[in-house]
């Protein structure tokens, strides 16, 4: 008997972090704790991109940062840093206005009405970033996240040879050495699209997978895509295009932040822009509000025209001469109910 895989009464608000959760990059923490000049390494990473260019090679700018913090790592600037340090370093995270509250209580949302409730429909977040996930998993907004995307470091590299190796050495404080996971702008749509298929949820499920429509955890319809800016344009057209939201927000005291946003809605990347401030009675939450239980409306609607589409009625007894009282069934005899 034939059966979807999911069934998709699931919303997903999926989040930027630097500058859409958090008024600065989530690393400055990282930098004050070692006495570094935030400015400098940043100008530093800028400038070896560009060198590196003009020599011929290629690098991303998220590979370059990643790559200059292993070189700060390497020439005692950060020393001992590790995993360990990066989820201490991200306690440190200041967010803006309303948060992390605001993400349990958008979750409540979705239970508001009995009609949701009956449908037992669910808002999930995830963090999509291409900053460091450990520091996120540090962070106060950690424990009301589904899943976190983020660049990853590994410590303790494996050495030639290792596969004919029965046990490891352990080193409890090593350095991170090497980089595990990279997420850029344009790698970040491959996780809306696990998060679309459900690989995220189930292993078996591999994200290049031709799955139907009716079939993916959470349809692109049922997304809410929120960041700061241009930078975010891919994954703002994916769901987009595909009949989900995109919400730019900008720093209240920018106003440069303000104009970009805007000029994203006229040009049709993004439905509507805010202010990065999330107390639920701002504009930013009420406009999030409005759309998640509008989803929430579409995906009752959908299921009981689904049921009355599929469901057929039962028969019942029929009267050649309709009569104001049914006769009464005669002693000893009961009637026939057919049922398919």
């Amino acid at each position: 008997m034939a059966t979807t895989l999911f069934t998709q009464n699931i919303i997903a608000c999926i989040w930027d972090f630097d500058k859409t959760l958090i008024p600065e990059y989530m690393q400055s923490p990282l930098f004050r704790r070692y006495g570094i000049v935030e400015q400098d390494f940043w100008h530093e990473t800028n400038a070896m991109i560009e060198i590196y260019r003009k020599r011929g090679h290629h690098m991303s700018g998220e590979n370059g940062y990643l790559n200059h913090l292993l070189t700060y790592v390497m020439h005692g600037k950060l020393r001992g840093l590790n995993n360990r340090i990066l989820r201490e370093c991200g306690r440190e995270i200041r967010f803006y206005p309303g948060l992390p509250e605001f993400f349990p209580a958008a979750r409540e949302w979705v239970q508001e009405k009995p009609e949701f409730a009956r449908h037992e429909i669910k808002l999930e977040h995830y963090i999509v970033s291409t900053g460091l996930a450990e520091m996120v998993r540090g962070s106060a907004i950690a424990p009301y996240v589904d899943g976190i995307w983020g660049c990853e470091f590994i410590e303790n590299p494996l050495p030639p040879g290792f596969v004919g190796q029965k046990e490891f050495e352990i080193e409890a404080e090593a350095e991170i050495a090497q980089i595990g996971a990279v997420i850029d702008n344009t790698t970040k749509t491959r996780a809306l699209f696990e998060i679309n298929k459900g690989t995220n949820k189930n292993a078996e499920i591999d994200v290049n997978a031709n799955i139907a429509p009716e079939d993916r955890r959470i349809p692109f319809q049922n997304m809410i895509y929120i960041a700061d800016g241009p930078s975010d344009i891919p994954s703002f057209s994916l769901v987009k295009k595909n009949g989900g939201k995109g919400y730019a927000v900008y720093n209240p005291d920018v106003a440069a932040e303000f104009e970009q946003n805007d000029r994203l809605r006229q040009v049709g990347r993004i439905d509507h822009y805010g202010p990065a401030d999330y107390t639920l009675t701002s504009p930013t939450a009420r406009w999030l509000k409005m759309h998640i239980q509008r989803m929430c409306s579409r995906i009752v609607a959908d299921r009981e025209h689904a049921v009355s589409q599929r469901v057929s009625r039962p028969p019942r007894h029929l009267n050649d001469k309709p009569e104001k009282k049914t006769p009464a069934t005669p002693k000893g005899v009961q009637g026939e109910f057919l049922a398919e």
